[in-house]
């Protein structure tokens, strides 16, 4: 999932408690200030991955200064191995544009055709990174995860009643019910 950095959020968590949501620069901030303070258990959680982000180890954006490499510009395209099976390569070779072509074509249909699909695996995904870093050591956190990929929102719900209110706002509003 590419997403643009200026439109991603943050969350800054210290302990139980929510910090502050925003951009990341914010989340760092408070999470700094928090720190100064004596805080130990510190963590900015993506708000669109779950992961937990270390703001030093962000990438910057190129410095206006720097130049434009000479030669013809990179177009995107990535070279990396495929391995089919015989039959999938004879069916690739009669298609138009051969096989790179055929199999861009393919990839764009499978991610137009499963958009929705993909999208709600990702939050999952996400919600799951999130409530291990941030619940993995509470009370119903294994059954609290079951429940979310069986769907059973009510015995999610009921769950994670038990757990601190702001991480039980924070993981609801990621699953979209927050």
């Amino acid at each position: 999932m590419s997403v643009n950095q200026d439109a991603e959020t943050y969350t800054a968590f210290s302990g139980a408690r929510r910090l502050v949501s925003g951009p990341l620069a914010i989340a760092s901030a408070a999470a700094q200030a928090e720190a100064e303070a004596g805080a130990t258990h510190l963590v900015i959680l993506s708000d669109q991955t779950g992961r937990a982000v270390d703001p030093a180890a962000t990438p910057q954006a190129p410095s206006p200064q720097e130049k434009p490499a000479r030669g013809r510009p990179k177009l995107g395209v990535t070279a990396r191995e495929v391995t089919l099976l015989p039959r999938h390569w004879d069916w690739l070779a009669t298609q138009p544009g051969g096989a790179s072509a055929a199999l861009r074509r393919l990839v764009d249909t499978a991610r137009r055709d499963n958009l929705d699909a993909d999208q709600a695996r990702q939050a999952q995904e996400a919600l799951h990174r999130a409530m291990t870093v941030l619940a993995g050591d509470l009370p119903g956190y294994e059954e609290a995860l079951r429940s979310l990929y069986s769907g059973d929102r009510e015995r999610f719900d009921g769950l994670t009643a038990a757990w601190p209110i702001d991480i039980a706002n924070y993981l609801h509003k990621l699953s979209g019910r927050g």
